[in-house]
């Protein structure tokens, strides 16, 4: 590699980061395996590379995941990289040697470049990213802090996160406001349909939507973007669930138009568990409270959202570590891959006598979420055969009009790891 591709490749992957002395990419032949590997399949498009199991082979090795257990609940929560793992540990370390020093007057001092580099990858201004612990915190700073009154309308689904939901309910419950429940049987194909349900629920009330881009039971993609466009219409403020879809689709926030958008960095994008990311309107910041006390709660910086007291500073600068991990895949063919294993398992299983898949295979309306049931079995059977019996390791779920195995693979994962859950599935509909 040249010194001038090494320059700008560590200009996009650590350029910003927290400490640079601690970053393992300044080592230079460690910069170089890094880098090379990548160059290998340069040549390939991200549809081309989707396919490529030696390329995603490679990406399992930067991962410490066990080979017995196919792990197909990342949805939940992703393991990180070594490359992440061990920032965590030597963030720690330093921070244990002399905690209000080194946490607070070394560390911290890489929180704005960390700021900077989440800024980069969701395509917004620096000054509106706050970075919390997870989509609950960022979520429910904004419910809790929008000035709402006894009347006001807030629209919703009855697919939501339910601690979204519960957070809404306690403003109900506390002030008076009024929930606007929306319901959805998916797979739904016609964003048309999709948008028109929300559309019909707005009203002169109306002051808030809140959306989930992605349904984190069912994979399903929501058309942000064109709710979004109806609800400027009538002047209601948008907020945007995007926990299962930041760092999993291909996209920037501005792209939705919404004003407020929260989401956990510890799914898709890899990130240390316990870390999250909150994004509000430059002109939205002033009136909305933070959830913990500040200094100046009408105040206009960004960082009032971060008054959480004492935290692990370890865990948010090696978010640092994950994004530079996730730019070395790239957006696109993460996106491509994800969506492609989705696709792989799911026309397999499309082929059994009594399974039924519940998602989308097209890219506009889901990727690498989907859920699948077995007639005449509960979806807790079926999803403890699969671990009893072949070590698979996946969720039930049992929502609102969502019944079903949920399947998450990521980017670790293998179509081997996938061949062993569509037998599993074959063996159990024989039993």
């Amino acid at each position: 590699m040249s010194n001038d591709n090494r320059r700008k490749f560590l200009k996009k992957v650590g350029g910003l980061t927290g400490v640079l002395t601690f970053s393992p990419f300044l080592n230079p032949a460690k910069c170089n395996d890094f880098f090379q590997k990548n160059q290998q399949y340069a040549h390939l498009s991200a549809d081309e590379l989707a396919t490529n199991e030696a390329f995603w082979y490679e990406v399992k090795q930067a991962f410490t995941v066990t080979p017995n257990i196919v792990n197909l609940n990342n949805g939940g929560v992703s393991p990180s990289p070594k490359v992440v793992q061990d920032a965590v540990e030597r963030y720690n370390k330093l921070s244990n040697e002399a905690p209000s020093y080194y946490m607070w007057r070394v560390l911290k001092r890489g929180k704005e470049g960390l700021r900077k580099k989440l800024a980069d990858l969701a395509g917004v201004e620096a000054d509106t990213i706050a970075i919390n612990r997870n989509a609950s915190e960022a979520l429910e700073t904004v419910i809790f802090g929008l000035r709402l009154k006894k009347g006001d309308e807030v629209v919703l689904t009855k697919q939501d996160y339910p601690n979204v939901i519960n957070a809404w309910k306690q403003r109900a419950l506390r002030e008076g406001i009024v929930l606007k429940f929306l319901s959805f049987d998916f797979p739904i194909e016609n964003k048309e349909e999709i948008v028109g349900k929300f559309k019909s629920a707005f009203s002169s009330k109306t002051k808030v939507v809140n959306i989930t881009h992605m349904i984190n039971w069912v994979g399903q993609i929501l058309p942000v973007k064109e709710i979004a466009a109806e609800a400027r219409k009538k002047g209601i403020e948008v907020l945007v669930d995007g926990a299962h879809s930041f760092a999993h689709l291909d996209f920037k926030i501005p792209d939705l138009d919404c004003d407020y958008y929260g989401t956990s960095l510890h799914k898709w994008l890899c990130a240390p568990f316990g870390s999250g990311m909150l994004y509000v309107k430059k002109d939205k910041i002033k009136n909305l409270f933070p959830l913990f006390s500040a200094e100046e709660p009408e105040g206009e910086n960004i960082r009032k959202f971060e008054s959480l007291g004492t935290r692990s500073i370890a865990i948010e600068q090696a978010i640092g570590q994950a994004i530079d991990f996730h730019h070395w895949i790239g957006a696109e063919r993460k996106q491509k891959r994800l969506q492609y294993l989705k696709n792989y398992w799911a026309e397999a299983l499309m082929k059994i006598p009594k399974v039924t898949v519940h998602t989308s295979l097209r890219l506009e309306y889901a990727c690498g979420i989907g859920l699948f049931s077995v007639e005449n079995k509960s979806a807790i059977d079926v999803a403890n055969y699969l671990f009893k019996e072949h070590q698979i390791h996946a969720v039930a779920i049992d929502r609102e009009n969502i019944h079903g195995v949920r399947i998450a693979p990521n980017v670790y994962t293998t179509t081997k790891d996938l061949d062993r859950f569509i037998t599993a599935t074959k063996e159990l509909v024989k039993v």
